[in-house]
């Protein structure tokens, strides 16, 4: 009689075998995987385009498609109709997107580059504006993999306010797809980004805010 093998042995087992295999053994296994999914998109990009902003409108945020041209004056309606008054802004975003959101004489918005504040610094701001590596229209998610004009994960968590760039030449429709485009920085700290921050408790009482901002907003930007 054979030897009764519970899952919990067989997956320590798979883990110890995985362990003394050497890159070429590993690699074999892993194409030997069966994925039976969908890895290839069916939209054409506009279509797309458009997924992505239904999605993300399921989720609570607001979109935005504009000309890269236009940048400027939209983040300046939008963070004057927020009401902000500290932003951070990671040390590479473009200047120009932000020309004149705080230049006005009547503003009182002030633009701080980050600086690695910390949890309690990155607490006096209100808002932040970042860019994006890609963005999945099937999931609604938006990810952010540390590039100088996208920051640190810290600052994009602790602001109630986020306004987010994406272009358009960055949408892609699957998942596969956009695991494809992340495999050039899968060594940077990655944040996936669906819609604003919200939670749920045992009793269903939803709840904004508590593990991001409770605002976002996306500028879709044409090339």
């Amino acid at each position: 009689m054979s030897a009764v093998i519970s899952a919990r042995e067989e997956i320590l087992a798979c883990i110890s075998s995985a362990g003394t295999k050497g890159a070429e053994d590993a690699a074999a296994d892993y194409a030997r995987i069966e994925r039976s999914y969908r890895q290839a998109a069916r939209l054409s990009h506009a279509a797309t385009l458009d997924l992505l902003e239904e999605r993300l409108h399921e989720y609570g945020a607001r979109v935005f498609r504009v000309a890269e041209s236009e940048i400027a004056s939209l983040c300046a309606r939008l963070l004057r109709e927020r009401g902000a008054r500290r932003i951070v802004v990671p040390a590479g975003l473009p200047e120009k997107w932000l020309a004149g959101a705080g230049s006005a004489a009547e503003s009182t918005l002030e633009i701080v580059p980050d600086a690695d504040f910390d949890a309690a610094a990155l607490d006096s701001f209100d808002s932040v504006m970042t860019a994006s590596t890609v963005a999945i229209a099937e999931t609604g998610t938006i990810v952010l993999a540390s590039a100088p004009d996208e920051g640190r994960r810290a600052i994009t968590l602790v602001p109630d306010y986020h306004l987010c760039v994406v272009r358009e030449g960055d949408v892609v429709e699957t998942v596969v797809e956009g695991m494809r485009r992340l495999d050039a920085v899968k060594e940077m700290p990655l944040t996936l980004i669906s819609g604003p921050s919200a939670t749920a408790d045992i009793e269903m009482t939803r709840i904004k805010g508590v593990h991001g901002p409770r605002f976002l907003d996306v500028a879709v930007v044409r090339a």
